[in-house]
């Protein structure tokens, strides 16, 4: 999630900051000795976007479980929590100091350009940057068209701002950055907790009903049992109806009458299980559980 981030802070800062305009100028690394020498030789302005820190946003923190249905799966998890991206952004120029060159003037001009971009993208909308070039192959869906909580230049600055520069190799003297706090989601995975189970009943003119009834057959450890025999049966052993499993797992009958029923559910390598079921409450017999 965070290279993608990191991307597409790159793409704007090229597409919308003049004099930016090469990938080659917008680096991620830390700002050291060696980001020095790199600047030396690229003989045009760079911008340093370095992730400081990352901390979890507690005020959008929610406990709340969720639930959806994913190929006809019940799925279960806790909202995703929110991390705040703490990046410092500085401004680089190549240029040598001369009488007629000062180049921190024009570090300061270019921070002043990335800081306009920055607070005219708030907040952050991935699709939106990207715009007609299209989001980059493999983004993550869940926060494309998402509006990422963005904050450029907080008041209060970046807490630790001289222990920043104290830990960067050789010498630094303070040089000024911009503070952008971006929050995205960090997801959970999410657990199946209940097998597609299925009963449509249809009431007709006159008072037939008829009954859909479908659900799955698994392993004693929940995983599905493809091309597994549901033989349906009346207590008294007369046959209804025989569906096979499909790769899922899951079996349909479909027309049955209300009343009592047998299932018998095989599969090689199992023992046969049985259940007794009444329609249209089926019960245990949505999941058929094989041994």
């Amino acid at each position: 999630m965070i290279a993608h981030i990191d991307r597409m802070l790159r793409h704007l800062l090229i597409s919308a900051v003049d004099g930016i305009d090469s990938e080659t100028q917008v680096r991620f690394q830390p700002p050291d000795d060696t980001w020095k020498q790199y600047v030396a030789t690229l003989e045009k302005d760079a911008v340093n976007v370095y992730l400081v820190e990352l901390r979890e946003n507690r005020g959008l923190r929610s406990v709340d479980r969720s639930q959806r249905l994913v190929d006809g799966e019940l799925q279960t998890g806790v909202p995703p929590r929110r991390a705040d991206l703490h990046y410092l952004i500085t401004a680089w120029s190549a240029a040598s100091v001369t009488p007629a060159v000062e180049p921190t003037v024009d570090e300061h001009e270019l921070l002043y350009r990335i800081a306009a971009v920055l607070a005219d993208a708030e907040p952050v909308v991935p699709k939106r940057v990207y715009g007609a070039a299209g989001l980059p192959a493999g983004f993550p869906a869940a926060i494309a068209e998402a509006q990422l909580p963005t904050v450029v230049m907080p008041g209060e600055g970046f807490p630790k701002y001289a222990e920043f520069w104290g830990t960067m190799a050789g010498a630094h003297p303070w040089r000024p950055a911009i503070y952008l706090r971006l929050t995205i989601p960090v997801e959970f995975t999410t657990r199946a907790v209940a097998p597609l189970t299925a009963t449509l009943i249809a009431e007709f003119p006159g008072g037939e009903v008829l009954i859909d009834f479908g659900g799955t057959v698994v392993d004693a450890v929940g995983q599905a049992i493809p091309r597994a025999s549901v033989r349906l049966e009346r207590p008294d052993g007369t046959g209804v109806g025989v569906a096979e499993s499909g790769p899922d797992g899951r079996y349909l009958f479909q027309g049955l009458a209300p009343g009592d029923y047998l299932l018998r559910a095989r599969a090689a390598g199992f023992a046969e299980r049985v259940v007794v079921t009444r329609l249209p409450d089926a019960g245990d017999a949505y999941q058929l559980i094989l041994t």
